[in-house]
């Protein structure tokens, strides 16, 4: 376990995890072993959603990947490669071709081995700033590689009735749960306040797309996406993809505490 700190900002990071945010002592995070997921965050590369109605087979134009949901990118680890007060860089790396172990094999999936036919190298990158703390994620690979991104992290909710907003929106508890498993679509979407007894603002660069899940009221997953995956049937998950060119890709989430925002020190 690795503990940033900044002022009032105190961030827990497990082998590449968030598994905790407090600011003046109020945890955003979803803990683990509280119901609802056993994780805390996440990220899904190269394929959002579920494959399984598609025998695990995402086209591509080196031929079909074999691909879980979310895609194999959670089934690697992440290697530390910077540390400093207010810094972490962390990466995971893949070979194209390699044969990756699922670990939802047996008890959720049939799918025992997962591939990918393009090689890249994962980013993640977390800073703490003023007002927040940024979350950067840095894609780099072959140039043409097909791929989706999301990014899953799991908030802590305290109040009876907490609510999304999103533009002019305003989506309560009750509408994410009711949309299940397929999560509730938010599109066009570069960031997204929770309101709780507590606000944070979830500000994206390079996503386009939100999408909300839980099953669960004492936590929600407010998640970052390039494509929302059940636009399209499973067969034809790769219309959603983006394409790398010949330089890194690069995502942005900021988490902004209303706290902090409010603080005379806040930028401005």
């Amino acid at each position: 376990m690795i503990e940033l700190k900044a002022g009032a900002q105190r961030v827990r990071v497990d082998q590449g995890e968030l598994v905790g945010y407090e600011v003046e002592g109020h945890e955003y995070i979803h803990q683990k072993g509280s119901p609802g997921w056993r994780q805390s965050d996440t990220e899904m590369f190269p394929v959002i959603g579920p494959t399984d109605e598609a025998g695990f087979k995402v086209a591509t134009p080196r031929g079909e990947a074999v691909q879980d949901q979310h895609g194999l990118l959670r089934e690697l680890s992440y290697t530390l490669e910077e540390q400093e007060e207010q810094l972490l860089v962390f990466t995971k790396t893949y070979d194209a071709g390699d044969w990756v172990r699922n670990s939802k094999f047996p008890l959720k999936s049939t799918a025992e081995w997962l591939r990918w036919p393009y090689e890249f190298r994962f980013t993640k990158r977390f800073r703490l700033l003023r007002e927040g703390l940024e979350i950067k994620f840095i894609i780099e690979g072959e140039e043409g590689m097909p791929f989706m991104m999301g990014y899953h992290p799991a908030f802590k909710l305290y109040t009876e009735k907490p609510t999304v907003l999103a533009g002019d929106k305003e989506i309560p508890l009750k509408a994410i749960l009711d949309a299940g498993s397929r999560a509730l679509e938010v599109p066009g979407c570069q960031a997204v306040t929770l309101q709780d007894i507590e606000h944070i603002t979830i500000r994206t660069q390079g996503f386009g797309h939100f999408m909300c899940w839980t099953e669960v009221d004492n936590m929600v997953c407010l998640e970052p996406i390039t494509f929302y995956p059940y636009a399209v049937s499973q067969e034809h998950l790769a219309d959603g993809m983006m394409k790398l060119g010949d330089k890194a890709r690069e995502f942005t989430v900021r988490l902004l505490p209303r706290i902090l925002q409010s603080s005379p020190d806040a930028p401005r």
